[in-house]
């Protein structure tokens, strides 16, 4: 305790009811978080399996589980939970599946498996509409709104395709015996509402939750949190609403509010305290946010010294703001004897990233884009994994579905309605359904054939799987399924032969791994969920990291460039169209506290816009951060001269380091 500050011990120690952290950027909230548990099990007895702590992310959550078995070694810590909505969600449906009208051995469809499924259902529609149409679904179930309330509020046009489209979607659901990641949330919220026996079970299990974030949670998420911990209300809610960020997709700042009314008792604390920043940047901080109305009134300060001044540049055109950009890093950390992982270039949205990645390249130096596309997460490494899941487990329906209909052979929606529906009632996968006695009078005998002939077709080279050398029988899978011709008569050449290339890639990797590790195909399919894992740590890297502000929220680095801080980017055109200007100000203020030692901030004067040159204005928001700030950009005929000045110093730098 004696390494906190006194908000920070005021937050852990209150107990008397429920508990708002306003935890503003960069004040220790996950070290609140991590020392209240601690505390509840050191200090209050309370055993660890009566604790739970949820956040967003799988990182976070881990981070979290790491320090608090830190802070209790020696401790016995079994029982604690500390994990995402998500994964609370899930563990909660796999208990209480026959509550929620589910078998235990339900199947989660993530994104791709939903947006094949919402493919399926809008045949006609192209991609754009399909998108739209899931996400409204998705919005609707995070504000547990249903089917039928759907259909009486619709509004226009979309959404009066999206009401009669979730019916469709829920149906297939139930048949599949899946749910969305949505459902995850919603499901076990109308449960706790509508079942005492279960909501009496898991009141009694969780004696204090806490939880991360808390401006990010949609309504759904308020409405579990307030079930789980009723009629006590032993909670604790972290957050910040200068930081609320994702309103796009579902999160309800108004989730702060409701707090207020909802709990008249509540205790609130705040954590002003930055332990990240200089006074300078908190001050830009502070004074963008200012111009946003407040819930809770709260200024961040720091004890990190005044700092450098904030610079801010105008750019000629978008060439010459990533030339710029890169030219000034690379010099910069040539001057501080500092890491590529110290800096990071932040922008509004994935197009901007293109031009720095160009000049990084160029200048020979290591970045990570944050955000980008897992290799693992490629629609053909997911469809080849589809078939070592199902190898692996012949209940995994995702898993059935995708591969079933990938290469298509002539198995649609209409066949694997029915067969879901024979699933469901039997309480089995659909792959045992395709063999269960009767089903030929609830399935046409024709599509019936088509997929015992898959069926048939797995069981063949699972056979194969446990005896063989993985490469060669994975090798022989894609030759029979005609994976590689089906590529090429569905996709344009290029990226045929890009998917096609990181197929030959992964089966080249899985043969070798098979051959190192002497495991077979079936052995290598049982733990294809940890081949994630092989996915870059970003953290162990010594690179430039690039991303989006709303992607680099809850990260820190010692040098940030701001770029593209432009009218009609930052904020974003479509924001100032519907006057959502306050959310994208917290975008900024997210941008700002990044920082920990200097930020640059640069703006164009014009900027390419497809075959056009447009002129552009900066940002309302660089005004917003005050007077303190050193314009390093004046004009187009100085951004030219400073072009060059930049080439000539770094070229001395480089002499100057190639003599050492």
């Amino acid at each position: 305790m004696n390494t906190l500050n006194p908000a920070q011990r005021e937050a852990i120690r209150y107990l008397d009811g429920p508990l708002l952290v306003l935890a503003g950027a960069g004040s220790g909230k996950t070290r609140v978080i991590t020392h209240k548990i601690a505390y509840l099990v050191e200090e209050c007895g309370i055993a660890p399996q009566k604790i739970a702590a949820i956040t967003f992310t799988n990182k976070a959550a881990k981070e979290m589980q790491e320090r608090a078995a830190k802070l209790l070694k020696g401790k016995p810590v079994e029982g604690l939970t500390i994990c995402t909505f998500h994964a609370l969600g899930a563990k909660f449906l796999r208990q209480e599946a026959r509550h929620a009208g589910l078998k235990p051995s339900f199947s989660i469809l993530d994104a791709a498996d939903t947006g094949a499924l919402f493919q399926d259902l809008l045949k006609d529609a192209d991609k754009g509409r399909v998108r739209l149409v899931q996400n409204r679904i998705s919005l609707w179930k995070n504000a547990l709104v249903g089917p039928d309330e759907a259909l009486k509020i619709a509004a226009n046009d979309i959404e009066a395709q999206a009401a009669r489209t979730y019916v469709d979607y829920e149906r297939t659901l139930k048949a599949y015996q899946a749910v969305d990641f949505d459902d995850l949330i919603r499901l076990p919220a109308l449960l706790l509402e509508s079942n005492d026996e279960v909501a009496s079970r898991w009141r009694s299990r969780i004696w204090h939750l806490l939880v991360d974030e808390y401006q990010d949670t949609n309504r759904c998420q308020y409405r579990l949190v307030r079930l789980l911990t009723e009629p006590r209300a032993s909670f604790t809610a972290v957050g910040d609403d200068d930081q609320s960020i994702y309103g796009w997709r579902g999160a309800d700042i108004e989730n702060l509010r409701a707090l207020r009314s909802d709990y008249p008792q509540l205790h609130v604390v705040k954590l002003e305290q930055n332990y990240r920043s200089t006074t300078r940047i908190l001050a830009a901080a502070n004074s963008v946010i200012a111009r946003n109305p407040k819930l809770f009134e709260k200024k961040l300060w720091s004890e990190r010294g005044h700092g450098e001044a904030i610079q801010v540049i105008a750019c000629r055109d978008d060439e010459h703001e990533a030339e710029w950009v890169v030219n000034k890093l690379a010099a910069h950390k040539f001057e501080h004897r500092g890491k590529w992982s110290d800096y990071a270039i932040l922008y509004r949205g994935n197009y901007q990233a293109k031009a720095f990645e160009q000049q990084l390249r160029a200048q020979k130096a290591p970045y990570l884009l944050s955000g980008g596309q897992s290799f693992f997460d490629r629609a053909e490494i997911k469809d080849v994994m589809s078939y070592l899941r199902l190898l692996s487990n012949g209940d995994d329906d995702p898993a059935f579905i995708r591969a079933v209909t990938t290469p298509k052979r002539g198995i649609g929606g209409t066949t694997l309605e029915a067969l879901g529906r024979a699933a469901g009632r039997r309480h089995i996968s659909l792959f045992a359904a395709a063999f269960a006695p009767g089903a030929e009078s609830e399935i046409n005998p024709k599509q019936l054939a088509a997929v015992k002939e898959f069926c048939d077709f797995i069981n063949r080279i699972e056979w194969r799987a446990a005896r063989e050398p993985a490469g060669q029988v994975l090798t022989d899978l894609l030759r029979a399924i005609g994976y590689e011709s089906w590529l090429f008569e569905t996709l344009e050449a290029p990226a045929a032969e890009a998917r096609w290339s990181n197929v030959r890639d992964f089966v080249a990797w899985l043969a070798q791994k098979g051959e190192e590790e002497n495991k077979n195909l079936l052995e290598l399919a049982q733990t294809v969920a940890l081949i994630t894992m092989l996915d870059k740590n970003e953290q162990d890297h010594d690179a430039v990291q690039l991303a989006t502000l709303h992607a680099a929220k809850g990260l820190e680095f010692r040098h940030v460039f701001l770029v593209g801080v432009e009218e009609g980017i930052l904020p974003h055109r479509e924001s100032i169209e519907l006057g959502n200007i306050e959310e994208e100000r917290r975008l900024m203020y997210v941008g700002v506290t990044r920082a920990q030692l200097s930020l640059f901030v640069t703006f164009c004067e014009k900027r390419k816009q497809g075959r056009e040159v447009l002129t552009r204005e900066p940002s309302r928001f660089i005004a917003e951060m005050g007077d303190d700030l050193r314009m390093a950009g004046k004009s187009r005929e100085a951004a030219a001269d400073d072009k060059e000045a930049g080439r000539a110093k770094l070229a001395r730098f480089k002499e100057l380091l190639a003599k050492k």
